[in-house]
């Protein structure tokens, strides 16, 4: 075997790892050093992708784009596998419908990207446009709401029906989404702290130091015959298996009984790996904790501390990666629609959120919007960035409420794929997508305030 720089192969994903690693470096000692980079909240994540995606495109990084967009997609399930095999601390309450709300949150949010984004293509097309595919607008819930892998998928639908560079303008609509989730996103925080509404606390690691946190009670050794990060990593890792091979098996399956129905939920299951991958290791996590209660199991496994900082680190890798690669190529002569509807779908975001969040996360109003707003511009890695500048050890159950109400999301939002597919037949199919999705986005409004009141 060649060991030597001639073998890319052995060599490249260590070079893309260390333009990773230096760029996240180089962002901790801005924010360290620059006093108005570390008042503004950025996270060190963020400013280190934006470094690394400079760098891209001064020639001084030569960045893999297929492995960066492979280190986003593996890194959302790891580190949501690695949060779902906490320990709870406390007992959720049973009667709590926060899953069901946040599903209801999660779509209607959809609905109102997908109105704003219908309205714009639909005018665009009546007067500076006329070429333009109508049913375009739909594409700013994929980008916004979904990510790129959806707005990959609808884009290239549409451009098989006519609509010239629709792939690319999916993506780009995904970038742009990104982009307002970790800049505007950033922008609202400092604004909500001077206002004194929120404020970065200190974790508990930094609060309570020292061994007693970091070994809790009936735990295994700190040192013993193997480390106790690779029990936690080889956890992670093993849960990540059985994530591939249910999906695997579940897609075989149905494509075993119907082809057709098996390349349309293909893309669906595997896009959603992380939620999957979540309910398997909150099994793991209960199985665990039944045999420690029947005494099969002497010692506790997880260790909190140790899997936070997994989840904190999948994260990290994850959204630098992320931002360094994004394509500003990608929009292509649509600039008109593009900007008013990334910019208009960030506001009409943001205003839809600050009404329904107030119903569905009384107790944690704040750690719910940021964080829902991170991932409803963004993806669920931007939401979980956001939310850990107010709650960096994830205590609320906002960053849960993003994975659950994502698994009740695919249920509500089935509807949603629907309209995608009509509203290109026709104009008059535009405006009747436009009106069925207002009155069911207003249905799922309804379902929140009545969650809320029966809770209440």
């Amino acid at each position: 075997m060649d060991y030597s720089a001639a073998n890319h192969a052995l060599w490249n994903i260590i070079v893309q790892m260390g333009f990773l690693a230096c760029a996240i470096l180089l962002a901790n000692f801005l924010r360290q050093k620059v006093r108005f980079i570390r008042r503004s909240m950025m996270p060190v994540a963020v400013l280190g992708g934006f470094l690394l995606l400079f760098a891209k495109y001064l020639g001084i990084a030569r960045i893999d784009q297929d492995l960066m967009e492979m280190l986003v997609y593996h890194g959302i399930a790891l580190g949501f596998i690695a949060m779902s095999l906490r320990v709870p601390m406390e007992k959720a309450e049973k009667s709590d419908l926060t899953g069901l709300k946040s599903g209801a949150v999660i779509v209607s949010t959809y609905l109102v990207q997908g109105v704003t984004g219908l309205l714009i293509t639909l005018l665009l097309s009546y007067t500076l446009m006329p070429n333009m595919f109508q049913a375009a607008g739909l594409l700013l819930p994929m980008g916004y709401g979904q990510g790129p892998g959806q707005a990959n998928n609808i884009g290239s639908s549409y451009e098989s029906l006519g609509f010239a560079g629709g792939r690319s303008f999916g993506l780009a609509i995904a970038a742009a989404g990104y982009l307002v989730a970790c800049v505007v996103g950033v922008v609202i925080l400092n604004i909500l702290s001077k206002k004194g509404k929120v404020g970065r606390t200190r974790s508990a690691a930094e609060q309570q130091p020292g061994t007693d946190f970091f070994q809790s009670k009936d735990e295994i050794p700190v040192s013993d015959s193997i480390d106790k990060l690779s029990i936690q990593l080889a956890m992670v890792l093993i849960v990540y298996l059985l994530t591939y091979l249910a999906a695997h098996g579940l897609t075989s399956g149905i494509s075993a009984i119907s082809e057709g129905l098996g390349n349309t939920l293909n893309t669906l299951i595997w896009g959603f790996n992380f939620i999957i991958g979540s309910a398997l290791a909150i099994l793991v996590r209960v199985l665990l904790e039944r045999g420690k209660k029947s005494g099969l199991i002497v010692r506790q496994y997880q260790n909190n501390y140790l899997l936070n900082r997994l989840s904190g680190f999948f994260f990290d890798i994850m959204i630098v990666a992320g931002i360094a690669s994004i394509n500003l190529e990608d929009i292509r002569g649509l600039w008109l629609p593009f900007v008013l509807m990334t910019v208009l779908g960030a506001i009409v975001t943001w205003v839809h959120l600050t009404v329904v969040c107030k119903a569905a996360y009384k107790d944690y109003y704040y750690e719910g919007l940021i964080s829902m707003y991170g991932m409803l511009t963004g993806t669920i890695s931007s939401g979980v960035l956001l939310l850990r500048e107010i709650d960096p050890d994830l205590a609320t159950p906002a960053a849960n409420n993003l994975v659950v109400g994502s698994s009740f999301g695919i249920i509500l939002g089935a509807p949603v794929l629907v309209l995608v597919s009509l509203a290109p037949r026709s104009t008059l199919f535009c405006w009747i997508v436009a009106a069925i999705a207002a009155l069911y986005g207003a249905l799922l409004c309804l379902l929140i305030m009545k969650a809320h009141r029966r809770k209440k």
